[in-house]
């Protein structure tokens, strides 16, 4: 791995000398000349593996795709993409990554903490770095040994959500909300972080939580006609790729309900969801990127702290708004406008 950093960060040195110098007459051929011609036309490859589709992830891999392409014509190199879909099923996860263990990528970039997680096992032993996107509690997952310095041969960026922020938003739309259902998958680290995050701010303000747990997508429309025949005020749904791969069944089931469903990414809005003040996975799919290529750069990812991105926009979806009857002004917390979706 250090000579292919040692490679690398002399083409992208190079290559923005090059575009530093253009304009300067025969100085700047002579150097955009020096980087092409030096026998390393930066042919490199990065293995993209995404845990399962639905939005949020097929978001993130665009961004993280698209980035990459900017970032390497910029710098006048070559990074070539194998992204590949491990569509949730554990055994096609560890084949990936060991396709891209046996192929030597020069880095891996999982998305979600599942794919993350078996992806980190697969190169011990190895020199490939990771540069994980969506990884909600990397800590939890022992993907970092902290979020300022991760340690290992990894980094990358977290979707994490301040909850309070969500209820913030519940309690605008509805003061004297009692009950919140909760839909996920125990299964998914990154899912049970965020539920124990909230239970005490729930506690604090006096709700009750009201869970209905998945397994798989297919439970999803079960958990949600559960929970609103059990009258909850709300329901809230974590960054959970079990419930994310049925957002919008279960969407549909609420809003027959009359329940609104608050999310903790704006892909989920657009899925049917009510609002959210979460993360926007485009933004975090070109974080993620923009780490990735420093990492090709030299930068040791051990020592690269973790980027959260939660910037606090309000997104709501005024198709979901106006079939609940409810005004979207309400979530216009900060008077700045909101995010408006269909």
């Amino acid at each position: 791995m250090k000579t292919m950093k040692t490679r690398l960060t002399a083409l992208f040195a190079a290559a923005a000398m090059a575009l530093s110098l253009a304009g300067c007459g025969s100085a700047a051929s002579s150097t955009a000349s020096a980087a092409s011609g030096s026998g390393q036309n930066a042919d490199y490859t990065v293995g993209i593996l995404q845990y399962t589709s639905h939005s949020s992830l097929d978001e993130i891999a665009a961004a993280i795709q698209s980035e990459l392409e900017q970032q390497a014509q910029a710098a006048g190199v070559t990074i070539n993409v194998e992204l590949k879909n491990g569509q949730g099923d554990a055994a096609t996860i560890k084949d990936i990554c060991t396709m891209f263990v046996s192929d030597k990528v020069d880095l891996i970039i999982p998305i979600a903490t599942p794919a993350a997680t078996v992806a980190a096992a697969a190169v011990q032993g190895t020199d490939i770095p990771l540069v994980y996107s969506a990884v909600t509690d990397p800590v939890t997952a022992q993907l970092a040994k902290s979020m300022e310095a991760p340690g290992e041969n990894m980094t990358g960026t977290s979707d994490y959500i301040d909850t309070a922020k969500i209820l913030d938003l519940v309690l605008a739309n509805d003061p004297d909300t009692k009950t919140i259902g909760l839909v996920y998958n125990l299964g998914e680290s990154n899912s049970a972080a965020t539920i124990e995050a909230l239970r005490p701010v729930l506690e604090e303000k006096g709700i009750q939580a009201v869970e209905s747990t998945v397994t798989t997508p297919g439970e999803v429309q079960m958990a949600a006609q559960n929970l609103v025949s059990k009258g909850v005020d709300a329901i809230f749904v974590p960054i959970d790729n079990t419930v994310a791969s049925a957002m919008s069944v279960l969407a549909d089931e609420a809003i027959k309900g009359g329940v609104p469903v608050y999310t903790a990414a704006d892909s989920l809005v657009r899925d049917g969801g009510l609002a959210t003040t979460g993360v926007n996975y485009t933004k975090l799919g070109e974080l993620t990127a923009q780490m990735a290529v420093q990492v090709l750069q030299g930068e040791d990812p051990a020592t690269m702290p973790v980027q959260v991105l939660n910037d606090g926009i309000v997104t709501v979806n005024t198709t979901t708004a106006a079939a609940l009857g409810i005004d979207p002004n309400v979530f216009d917390l900060s008077g700045e406008g909101y995010v408006s979706v269909e």
